[in-house]
């Protein structure tokens, strides 16, 4: 019965949206940083559209206080996951004003404290409920108006364009207005607040674009928003449909949880994608930008009614990314871009049994499948009719709900295209369809020649070696050339020596790369070519080169120091980090300095610092001692991060150690000078 019950309940809730349409909500919030808490008053305007005993509000651990319908209070029922209302409202339209109070344990982010304050949201997955009481259910669209009061130090975004802000002098608390015009799924709305410097500039048809960056990377504008109004006037062509909002932002925050987030008209994205010149040569925004983008469009504008069509935004998200970077950097990037997800599908297909079109898909499924299917659907039906078909369905279903058979039937209406197999064979059907996806690339010249390049693998040298050479010479796009030095890893020095000095010399960082990480062992003869690696404009390639050498000429250990010591690398710190450890692990190198050169690197495994700097350091330093009780302590600590991909990192190192009687008795040993929530945890992996 306690499962049937659940069940009608659930169903109930979800048969809301027919017979109740939320209109508007504005919401007055108060963010605490030292409570970390969040404070607000409500007011949602409604419509009852047929009878209804209960209406329900998702409100996650809320306290509720002066509720309303109509002006007048009325009885409520608080059940720690909904407000429910039962009284005071009548057929037609109808206000509900409400003030509420939450400590958040999910969505709201307060990372940081004083001026590296940072506070952010994430509604995708954990739900907007957490932190203002809203709308699990993704077709119940309402458009927000947020005002957010704070410190008039920082700033503060949301969604939609800000209307305008005042400041109380009496306590330099500032109030920002903002006002959205459409409506909205709740996961997508959003707060962020922080001290950071701001760039603005208008697309192609005046859309205004503003870029955020915290103050301390003001040099980095050009480099981390890099084609940004490009791919934006790309999509508004490609697409066929304007851009449905008033105005595009973009604000990076630390200890983001995942790459990015399209809450509408406001992407919040990792720390980890700003980056300087030599970052962007490894790693760069640009995908990421392009995804969160197109969500706008599909997601935002139109959003998938169960988790079972998701594709409709992840893949329609991730495959639009990869047209906008065929259009920055041509058809041979693309097609290179599509065969390596094609590769990561026929692996996952191994073990993946779950088909696209279904809410338990995997994230590679749900993303990457998704993009291959939309791409075999374009070249099938041709590019004309399939951005026909997409314009279509976009026009037809702006602001509202859809499912697959809503963009098929779209399909359907401009070509002679077999919709029903499509949706069986792509859609329907787990594994992935490698024979179709390699007859699609085999149409571009450059994959038709890595493929049969990737076919001489097995072939002995001197077979192959003089079209490896030819190749290398040529102006061939560089994933032919970084296959040819993979090619060469297991063949003997004197005989590939001439070929490695040609890779080296064409100056394509990712093929000189590539020589890096085959190079384990680097005869004499060679070792000044393999140095010059330590100049490339790469902090991935300087990591590999220096950690290699360091390891192979231990008499120039102090030489490779010296010239890397001001190295930091990413955001992350990769660099820098490695230096540490190196020059604690040579023999004596500054031995006056050992001391500060270790405590700087337990600093960074410190909760003061971001996720991905605290889990190299930590990485490095349970390598260096991993009897440091101090060590330990901060690795406990980071069992209780937010990021799960951090945490998973922590609980994973404690159960290898506790593995040995002396890590088990320190932890033990430790528990009572720990918080609850690090006792709590630790006890936990301590019972395994």
């Amino acid at each position: 019965m306690r499962y049937l019950f659940l069940f009608l309940f659930s169903f109930s809730f979800a048969q809301q949206t027919q017979k109740v349409d939320f209109k508007t909500v504005h919401a007055t919030l108060q963010p605490n940083a030292i409570e970390k808490s969040i404070y607000g008053e409500v007011n949602y305007q409604f419509e009852v559209l047929k009878p209804i005993d209960t209406i329900a509000i998702d409100a996650i651990k809320m306290d509720f206080t002066n509720v309303k319908i109509n002006g007048k209070s009325v009885n409520f029922k608080n059940t720690t996951k909904k407000l429910q209302l039962f009284e005071g409202f009548k057929k037609g339209k109808n206000t509900l004003t409400f003030n509420y109070t939450a400590i958040p344990k999910q969505t709201l982010y307060f990372i940081g404290e004083a001026e590296n304050l940072q506070i952010w949201t994430q509604g995708q997955g954990k739900y907007t409920s957490h932190w203002l009481p809203s709308f699990d259910d993704v077709n119940e669209k309402v458009i927000f108006n947020l005002s957010i009061q704070f410190d008039s130090a920082f700033e503060v975004l949301s969604n939609g364009k800000l209307n305008n802000s005042n400041v109380n002098v009496n306590n330099n608390v500032k109030t920002w207005h903002y006002k959205m015009s459409k409506p909205m799924s709740s996961y997508l709305v959003m707060m962020t607040i922080g001290k950071f410097a701001k760039q603005t500039t208008k697309t192609k048809f005046g859309t205004p674009l503003e870029f955020y960056l915290d103050q301390k990377d003001v040099d980095k504008f050009e480099t981390t928003y890099q084609y940004t109004t490009q791919i934006f006037d790309f999509f508004e062509q490609e697409i066929g449909v304007k851009y449905p909002w008033e105005i595009y932002r973009q604000v990076p925050v630390r200890d983001f949880l995942y790459s990015g987030m399209e809450n509408t008209t406001t992407t919040i994205f990792a720390q980890d994608f700003v980056v300087d010149a030599i970052g962007f040569n490894d790693k760069t925004y640009i995908n990421v930008n392009a995804h969160e983008l197109a969500h706008q469009w599909f997601g935002n504008l139109i959003t998938a009614e169960t988790g079972k069509h998701h594709w409709l935004q992840e893949g329609f998200a991730t495959y639009y990314a990869l047209l906008a970077e065929k259009e920055l950097f041509g058809d041979d990037h693309f097609q290179w871009e599509l065969y390596e997800m094609a590769e990561r599908l026929q692996q996952n297909s191994k073990t993946d049994t779950i088909p696209l079109l279904n809410e338990k898909a995997s994230s590679l499924t749900f993303y990457q499948k998704g993009a291959w299917a939309l791409h075999y659907l374009r070249e099938t039906i041709g590019a004309a009719n399939f951005q026909k078909a997409i314009k279509n369905y976009l026009k037809k279903h702006s602001f509202s709900n859809v499912n697959t058979d809503a963009f098929l039937n779209e399909v359907k209406a401009v070509a002679s295209f077999d919709t029903k197999n499509f949706k069986r064979v792509w859609l329907e059907q787990s594994g992935f369809e490698v024979n179709q996806a390699l007859a699609l690339l085999r149409k571009n010249k450059f994959m038709t020649s890595y493929l049969e390049l990737v076919e001489l693998q097995s072939k002995p040298f001197s077979e192959k070696k003089s079209t490896l050479e030819k190749l290398l010479k040529s102006d061939a796009f560089y994933p032919l050339k970084e296959e040819v030095v993979f090619q060469l890893a297991e063949v003997p020095f004197e005989e590939k020596e001439a070929l490695l000095t040609i890779a080296l010399d064409g100056n394509n960082v990712k093929v000189r790369q590539a020589i890096a990480r085959i190079m384990v062992e680097i005869p004499i003869p060679f070792q000044s070519n393999y140095e010059s690696l330590l100049e490339d404009a790469s902090y991935i390639t300087k990591e590999i080169a220096l950690g290699t050498l360091w390891n192979l000429f231990p008499e120039k250990q102090a030489d490779y120091l010296n010239q890397s010591k001001d190295w930091i690398g990413f955001n992350d710190k990769n660099l820098r980090i490695l230096w540490l450890t190196l020059a604690l692990m040579t023999k004596d190198y500054q031995n006056e300095n050992k001391v500060h050169f270790y405590d700087e690197l337990m600093s960074y495994s410190s909760p003061k610092f971001e996720s991905s700097i605290r889990q190299n350091a930590l990485t490095n330093l349970l390598f260096l001692n991993p009897n440091d009780h101090n060590i330990l302590k901060n690795l406990v600590n980071a069992t209780t991060h937010h990021k799960w991909q951090f945490t998973l990192f922590a609980r994973n190192q404690i159960r290898e150690l506790v593995k040995t009687e002396r890590h088990k008795k320190y932890f033990e040993e430790m528990l009572p000078s720990l918080n609850a929530a690090e006792q709590s945890q630790l006890k936990r992996l301590l019972s395994n």
